[in-house]
């Protein structure tokens, strides 16, 4: 998983009350930032740990043959958007 202290965000209320947080990674091999879209305002660490607990779960998603099995599709996240910078 990333390093807390290589992760900032930035959090925005949307009118519909969910919370939009646009984060950056700061990683000199390979730089990242995304989106995560939340039903409440939370505290930054609990936001930060959201998104290690995501970017963890894609990457074991991802990993190995688990992403050609039929038997078990990569479920898509709608609430969690993450590229490279």
């Amino acid at each position: 998983m990333e390093d807390m202290s290589k992760i900032s965000v930035i959090q925005k209320e949307l009118p519909s009350g969910n919370v939009q947080v646009k984060f950056f990674i700061e990683d000199e091999k390979r730089p990242m930032y995304g989106y995560l879209l939340t039903n409440e305002p939370k505290p930054v660490g609990e936001i930060i740990a959201e998104i290690q607990e995501r970017m963890y779960q894609r990457k074991m998603a991802l990993s190995g043959f688990q992403s050609f099995s039929l038997n078990r599709p990569v479920k898509e996240d709608h609430n969690f958007y993450l590229y490279s910078a």
